[in-house]
């Protein structure tokens, strides 16, 4: 598997962190996916849009391991690997923020930044049984936020259910950019988030790629990411129609390959 370092030696090589090509995923009769392709290099960051239903999200699932493909190929960093589950996706360095956020409601921030992955602390009396290192998860925590700009927070120890909505997906942004060591994909990272707390996750997209990460964002707010984002893969019907440089394409480019035909009769 390698470590991060070699991980990102690989992709340097390779040209691209994540490679899906021709993706194929139904749904009993559905397809929800018809060879769809998707790529992103270190320090990139991708916009991956489309109308409800051209298949966004159901790529990022396959990609992260939360749903197996019926067909097409996944290589990462250069290698073709099958990822069979999102803590193998995670020990490939990839992130992902889910719109649900998969935050757990009763335990504090401090704890779902290291939900799965505690940090035991040995007791030193006899043969006593090793026991959660807050301390360590609670400076960790506290220090991804500072670094992710979130000033709305002002204690690691408060439950995820004390925090507004925006709070949490600010939360779920954090956890991410703190683990990830290769990519992170969005989906729809901002859609509960005020115009201020909008702009901090955009910032933290903006210098989570500066630091050679590829990020992958689904999102609806298709002016934005002609702005933030460096390509725009435009995705219809389970296919990926095109994969541009933002600075190439208008937002009438953009809308007109999401609806094809629609676009036009409007």
């Amino acid at each position: 598997m390698g470590s991060a370092d070699q991980r990102h030696q690989a992709a340097a090589k390779s040209g691209f962190v994540i490679e899906a090509h021709g993706i194929v995923k139904r749904y009993g009769h559905v397809q929800a996916l018809s060879g769809a392709d998707l790529q992103v290099r270190p320090g990139e960051v991708l916009a991956l849009v489309g109308d409800n239903g051209a298949g966004k999200s159901t790529l990022t699932k396959v990609i992260c391991g939360a749903l197996a493909p019926d067909g097409g190929t996944l290589s990462f960093s250069g290698e073709t690997t099958k990822v069979t589950s999102i803590r193998h996706a995670q020990e490939l360095g990839v992130e992902t923020v889910y719109q649900d956020l998969a935050l757990a409601p009763d335990l504090s921030v401090a704890e779902n930044m290291f939900l799965g992955r505690e940090p035991l602390r040995r007791r030193l009396i006899g043969d006593w049984p090793a026991v959660l290192d807050r301390r360590k998860m609670r400076r960790a925590a506290q220090e991804a936020i500072v670094a992710a700009g979130i000033t709305t927070l002002t204690s690691v120890d408060r439950s995820v259910r004390e925090l507004s909505g925006g709070q949490r997906q600010a939360i779920a942004v954090a956890r991410a950019v703190m683990w990830a060591t290769s990519a992170i994909l969005m989906d729809e990272p901002t859609a509960a988030l005020g115009t201020k707390q909008t702009d901090i996750v955009y910032e933290s997209i903006r210098s989570a790629a500066a630091r050679g990460l590829a990020i992958v964002v689904i999102s609806h707010d298709i002016p934005k990411m002609l702005s933030l984002a460096d390509r725009i893969a435009v995705m219809r019907q389970g296919r990926t129609l095109q994969n541009t440089p933002a600075r190439d394409l208008t937002l009438t480019d953009v809308v007109t390959l999401m609806l094809g035909g629609q676009a036009k009769a409007a």
